[in-house]
């Protein structure tokens, strides 16, 4: 049995209303300090040397193990950390070499085969991508997003959390996205259920090389059509819609609601495309298996301060050096990741809606239960609305039986109706811990938060 009721009042009350939210404790300070010790390892290129204690990768990634290994230590050993690697050739590497990944595992109190993935690449390059020995600081591309993901290991270490957390630092993406391909590789070997992946690159710069700034706004980037379609769920989209309603487009509708919370702070201006126009990063190896994933980058690109040899032509300065960067607009991007993957280990999983809408006046909605929902909002918008309306139906839970009880929720099935034409909406669902809510799923062929190959 449900209980229908509108219950937003006690959605609106936050448990961490009297506390200073770990977002609070981000800082641009150390965020300048990961990045210059990151600079100083001269190359990080993916073909640089393995075995100097001081010159490239083999060393930033050592440093980046041993950095969560710190961070584990003030938390009485929270944090699992160890390098996931693979040895590989490829177009643009030519010999076999080991491509190694630091991560650091926060295994959640609850449902730790739950994992939510913040990550970003710690290799760099310069104009020639095959060349090694040059000095490539790589301060912004990506040592931004790699000091974003040790200092949100930081901040966030200390709490505990239903679900699990991981943090990487990944190798070999200049080269051809090979470290991103071996964390999901590795997370899918794991059985992990991956609820989200916040991929950041490039997020150090408020100003672009035509000189344009914009220093409150992070892009956040999103798969339109899953890249894991098969034939058979293509056609079913061309019969029943969700153009717009991948997993990874709701996670953005998601992080960008969650800013739009704190006005002062960080903005996101959504991009409703996988990367940049050419080019690609970390997140597309994830949407390639089938996990809800995005992509984090700067408002505005300076082009002349990334994947460019150090040099002066023409009186104008190139090069990927950390005096290009603006660490206020770090630390922002960094908040806005922190308080992303606070709420997203709080809140259960999305469940996975089906719809009953031909040939009647409402619209039935069908999910089965997740662990750890209490309360379950249902969301509608019209079929040309970019966002979900603002007032949602929650379904709740009677009887006394715990929400946690993966035994007691496996086989419960909800139902709501919607008095609504199914022919002239989107439906969705979003699943609630107290006042955390996962982004939505909607309910469209492929809209599940999990692989196309579960369904």
């Amino acid at each position: 049995m449900i209980k229908r009721a509108l219950l937003l009042a006690a959605l609106a009350a936050s448990p961490l209303s009297a506390q200073t939210h770990p977002a609070e404790n981000v800082s641009a300070e150390r965020l300048e300090q990961d990045v210059a010790k990151l600079v100083s390892f001269g190359t990080r290129h993916t073909l640089s040397s393995q075995t100097d204690p001081e010159r490239g990768i083999g060393a930033a990634v050592d440093w980046g193990l041993a950095e969560f290994k710190r961070i584990g230590a003030k938390c009485g050993g929270c944090l699992e950390v160890l390098p996931v690697g693979e040895t590989v050739t490829g177009p643009r590497i030519p010999t076999p070499t080991l491509v190694r990944d630091a991560v650091a595992i926060q295994r959640g109190t609850e449902r730790p085969n739950e994992v939510v993935i913040v990550q970003g690449h710690i290799d760099s390059r310069v104009s020639d991508v095959m060349d090694a020995t040059s000095d490539a600081p790589g301060a912004n591309d990506d040592g931004s997003g790699t000091a974003l993901v040790i200092e949100a290991a930081r901040v966030l270490s200390g709490t505990k959390y239903p679900s699990t957390i991981i943090y990487a630092l990944l190798s070999g993406e200049e080269q051809g996205l090979h470290g991103g391909r071996i964390l999901a590789d590795w997370a899918a070997a794991q059985g992990f259920t991956v609820k989200a992946v916040l991929n950041n690159d490039i997020v150090g710069n408020s100003c672009g090389s035509d000189g344009y700034c914009e220093p409150k706004v992070v892009r956040v980037f999103s798969e339109g059509p899953r890249a894991d379609l098969t034939e058979r769920l293509r056609a079913a989209a061309t019969r029943f819609g969700g153009e717009n309603d991948t997993p990874s487009r709701n996670l953005s509708r998601w992080v960008a609601d969650l800013s739009a919370k704190h006005p002062e702070e960080m903005q996101v201006r959504q991009i409703w495309r996988t990367d940049r126009m050419g080019r690609g990063g970390d997140q597309v190896p994830f949407l390639q298996k089938g996990y809800p994933a995005i992509r984090f980058s700067v408002g505005v690109e300076d082009y002349d301060h990334q994947h460019q040899d150090l040099r002066t032509e023409n009186g104008v300065v190139y090069g990927d050096t950390i005096d290009e960067m603006d660490f206020a607009y770090l630390a922002g991007v960094t908040k806005l990741n922190v308080r992303a993957l606070d709420a997203l280990a709080r809140a259960p999983m999305p469940p996975k809606v089906t719809v009953d809408a031909a040939v009647r006046t409402d619209t039935e909605l069908t999910w089965k239960a997740v662990p750890g929902a209490q309360v379950y909002a249902v969301a509608t918008r019209a079929t040309d609305a970019p966002e979900w309306g603002k007032d949602a139906a929650l379904v709740t839970i009677d009887g006394p039986q715990a929400a946690n009880d993966a035994a007691a929720n496996k086989e419960r099935e909800f139902k709501h109706v919607k008095k609504l034409r199914g022919d002239d909406w989107m439906f969705g669902v979003a699943a609630c811990a107290g006042s955390y809510c996962s982004p939505v799923s909607s309910a469209v062929p492929g809209g599940a938060f999990e692989p196309v190959a579960k369904e």
